[in-house]
């Protein structure tokens, strides 16, 4: 593998649960070394950062993302990688009886998660494409979607530029290469002040298993100039402490980075996954239940108190990582719970004016 394609792999935003033993060993040190302590000890702020601030700049993203170029997000070696084959597993007019579980599998039961929850593509400092999951949550400015704070960046000073991923766009239902309710640009994105630096050597997986995976963006509107919740609609979102044995359900895209025709998702549909939440052994901050979902569904929602009939529920937590980091059975999707961290971020986006 070349020196570019190492370095894409290094940093695509689902690696905290990719590199198993190197994680574990670095959750341990989140956990017990004075890096962590100086993480919970600095004062916390938000992080923020420009996105498409003018018209032009808009339509250039938009642009930007072709279906091809969607299809392809997130995939290791894009140049000799296969666009990947559509999805066409049959929706399902009937409701999914509640409390089901399901470890995995295509979302075929439409409601409101089929709207406000979506792809979120971007590009990497390097050049190359990524994609993860967001959600849109009820707020003030009817703007705001939440997802993973390692979908927005890498660990690093928040001022340097490249530390940032670019051509930030959501894609609410997205579906085989579509977008049903159109693309939306994204104005400015943040996350916790905690997920900037690296003292003593502190990653990112660090930092995730400290609580603070947890990005928000502002959305443009759209080219009509329709804020995103008023076409996508919105889900509840709360700040609370979790519960052991609750029933969660979560949703994403995951897609597989290897050149692997065997690989189980392609990023072509919504997946979903639900069960009882239990701490991660390895990281007792992140909760999470059984599901098998990998890249790609990093900054899917976790919800509590989801309505199947109705697609509704309340976003309780992000997806982080897998239990490559956070232990517990194979296979577990873990999420960070929103916490105060989080809310300081919600309470700063939902007040940006458009």
């Amino acid at each position: 593998m070349s020196a570019k394609y190492r370095s894409l792999y290094r940093s695509f935003p689902h690696k905290i649960a990719t590199t198993s033993a190197l994680l574990l060993a670095a959750t341990m040190a989140a956990l017990l070394s004075p890096g962590s302590a100086a993480l919970a000890a600095e004062p916390e702020s938000i992080s923020t950062h420009s996105g498409a601030t003018t018209q032009q700049e808009r339509r250039q993203v938009d642009a930007y993302w072709t279906p091809a170029r969607m299809k392809l997000a997130g995939a290791l070696v894009p140049e000799i990688t296969p666009v990947p084959e559509d999805d066409n597993t049959p929706d399902d007019p009937l409701p999914l009886p509640a409390d089901t579980p399901d470890s995995g599998a295509t979302w075929r039961y439409g409601g409101a998660v089929g709207t406000s929850v979506g792809r979120l593509f971007f590009t990497f400092a390097d050049g190359y494409d990524g994609s993860c999951t967001a959600t849109v949550v009820r707020s003030a400015n009817r703007s705001t979607v939440i997802t993973a704070a390692h979908c927005l960046r890498s660990v690093g000073a928040p001022a340097a530029d490249g530390t940032w991923n670019h051509n930030l766009y959501f894609v609410p239902g997205y579906r085989n290469g579509t977008k049903p309710l159109g693309g939306f640009t994204v104005k400015s994105a943040a996350t916790s002040s905690r997920w900037n630096t690296d003292p003593g050597g502190t990653t990112s997986a660090d930092i995730a298993v400290a609580g603070y995976d947890t990005g928000i963006l502002v959305a443009n509107p759209s080219a009509e100039g329709r804020r995103i919740a008023d076409v996508t609609g919105s889900q509840k979102i709360a700040f609370t402490k979790p519960v052991q044995g609750e029933f969660i359900h979560a949703f994403g895209y995951p897609k597989a980075r290897l050149n692997d025709p065997t690989a189980k998702h392609a990023g072509s549909r919504m997946i979903h996954c639900a069960g009882p939440a239990r701490p991660g052994p390895e990281a007792p901050l992140l909760w999470g239940e059984s599901c098998d979902m990998s890249s790609g569904a990093s900054g899917g929602p976790h919800f509590a108190r989801f309505d199947p009939r109705t697609g509704t529920g309340t976003v309780v937590g992000v997806t982080s990582t897998t239990d490559e980091l956070a232990g517990g059975p194979t296979p577990t999707l873990y999420a960070t719970r929103l916490g105060d961290s989080a809310r300081h971020l919600y309470d700063w986006a939902q007040t940006r004016p458009l």
